[in-house]
């Protein structure tokens, strides 16, 4: 992540859906292109990933409303986890934190070059971290996961010192961070923001008369955030969804998971009634 000023927090930031007048306001008559967090966002935080999985009124409400503007899920999950979490036919889905996007018509990947490293840490990770209770190494086609979340709090530390050690080996790999997770992808400039931004000239989305909204709730998700900011005021809305607050360059705010169902809810029923 690139150094940027300390962003203020999303203490006192109104929140998308106690103020969803004043949001609907906003947009006016713009439609909207919605981005997607999955882990966190659209479901709790759990143990361990394969345990996140969506509410079947989540996906209703995901399904209606991608019928009435665009939709793209963009989460740092495998594209073929994400999409199968999801499963909703027809989505645009970036999986990877937006290495790997495909969708009717449209397939991109970034970093294939990068494979043959990823490989050789995985195997340096595992080896590193064989008997670490709770460590999960978790590989993706073009990151690898080191989840924390049931490690002892006093072999946390030695877990991420680990992991930085591996990353030193590998200059082609870069670490990022979120909630009890450690992250190796490739060292290129490139995230869940750029890979937001492409999808909206890939798709004929960047003109004045859409307005693309992110949802997420997590560091990797700040990217996506700080990339809309760029666009210029009132040309792209960040949402965080988080409790209690914390630094945040997002706009708008929701508390948590069911929050953000409520408030796609309400946004679907505003659209199809404009």
């Amino acid at each position: 992540m690139t150094d940027q000023p300390s962003p203020a927090s999303t203490e006192g930031k109104p929140s998308a859906l106690v103020r969803f007048d004043a949001f609907a306001a906003m947009l006016g008559d713009r439609r909207p292109a919605v981005f997607l967090d999955y882990d966190g966002t659209l479901t709790p935080i759990v143990e361990r990933p394969d345990l996140a999985l969506l509410d079947e009124s989540v996906r209703a409400v995901i399904r209606r409303l991608a019928g009435l503007c665009p939709v793209a899920v963009v989460s740092g999950r495998d594209l073929d986890d994400v999409a199968r979490h999801v499963g909703i036919d027809d989505l645009i889905y970036a999986g990877s934190h937006g290495f790997d996007i495909c969708g009717p018509g449209l397939r991109t990947q970034i970093g294939e070059e990068y494979l043959d490293d990823l490989d050789a840490a995985e195997a340096e990770l595992l080896r590193r971290l064989h008997g670490v209770e709770g460590a999960l190494v978790e590989r993706k086609r073009f990151a690898i996961a080191i989840h924390t979340r049931r490690v002892v709090p006093d072999r946390k530390v030695a877990v991420g010192d680990a992991v930085r050690d591996v990353a030193a080996a590998f200059p082609n790999l870069r670490v990022t961070g979120g909630k009890e997770i450690h992250e190796l992808r490739p060292n290129v400039p490139w995230d869940k923001g750029k890979a937001v931004l492409s999808l909206l000239d890939t798709l004929g989305l960047a003109g004045p008369e859409t307005l693309p909204l992110y949802l997420g709730d997590d560091e990797t998700d700040e990217d996506a955030f700080r990339a809309l900011a760029a666009r210029g005021e009132g040309r792209g809305v960040g949402i965080r969804v988080m409790d209690p607050p914390a630094p945040s360059t997002a706009g708008w705010s929701l508390k948590d998971p069911a929050e953000a169902g409520a408030f796609l809810d309400r946004l679907a029923v505003w659209l199809a009634e404009g």
